[in-house]
């Protein structure tokens, strides 16, 4: 299988790696980029890289779009006639397939994924969904794409990439956004910066393992460590009067309805 990467980006950086990892040959991988210093480090993985979209794309069976969204249409026309026999594989936000399938075919197989940046490590998570025109084989060749790069879920309908994408596309920055503010507030109560660094992202981490364990429930584990009248107590009752939860479901319903504008600003 080769597997043609538009994008050279941190994204496709770490699928690449990711691939290599798990054997892929770094021979069926190939990457195109204008940004030179971008192809350098693939280079040093023994991936062919190109400058010309056209060029990295020839007899690749996988072509991965890892580009922005304001880049779409114009990218999308410099690759342009593609084989019907070619998987395209979209990681970009808000691009629906409609807008895809005008800038290529109608009969198209294209997979339309949301990866995070948590993928840089190989612990992301990614959405996927595929349109009619993708077999079995070629949902088992973008998952195992994907699959590098962490854990993937196959979604129902298309309409919830949005979600995915308020979720967990842009969720890596709710949790970096909670743990800035309580190092801050660390400092506040008197602790260094150091030590209230490595308090909370240690926190973070142990809490994510916890309610990553089969069968834990979030809420259930925020309950056993909540004594009544105790510390934790009384810290929760204030994220409860300030309505946290309304906050969160604000601002993710925000995300949502972003991700779906992109469609009508990039797309066709």
């Amino acid at each position: 299988m080769k597997v043609a990467f538009i994008g050279a980006g941190n994204m496709a950086f770490s699928l690449i790696k990711g691939l290599i990892a798990r054997d892929f040959d770094p021979s069926t991988l190939r990457a195109a980029d204008p940004a030179p210093e971008q192809l350098a480090r693939l280079q040093a993985m023994q991936v062919a890289t190109f400058a010309n979209n056209a060029e990295a794309i020839a007899d690749a069976d996988v072509i991965v779009l890892a580009i922005k969204p304001q880049l779409a249409a114009q990218v999308a026309g410099s690759l342009t006639p593609l084989d019907s026999r070619q998987l395209v594989v979209s990681i970009m936000a808000g691009i629906n397939l409609d807008s895809l399938a005008a800038w290529f075919t109608a009969e198209q197989p294209i997979v339309r994924c949301m990866p995070n940046t948590p993928a840089l490590l190989g612990a992301g998570i990614t959405g996927l969904y595929a349109n009619s025109h993708v077999s079995e084989a070629m949902q088992i060749a973008a998952q195992a794409i994907l699959d590098a790069a962490g854990t993937t879920l196959w979604l129902d309908n298309e309409r919830q990439l949005d979600a995915v994408t308020a979720v967990s596309g842009s969720g890596p920055a709710y949790f970096f956004y909670l743990m800035e503010s309580m190092i801050n507030a660390g400092k506040e109560l008197g602790l260094s910066a150091e030590v209230s660094r490595q308090l909370t992202i240690k926190t973070a981490l142990g809490a994510a393992l916890m309610a990553d364990a089969p069968g834990s429930d979030p809420a259930k584990l925020r309950a056993n460590v909540t004594s009544p009248g105790g510390t934790t107590a009384s810290a929760l009752s204030v994220m409860e009067d300030k309505s946290l939860d309304k906050i969160v479901s604000l601002a993710l319903a925000a995300g949502y309805r972003r991700a779906n504008e992109l469609a009508s600003e990039f797309g066709e």
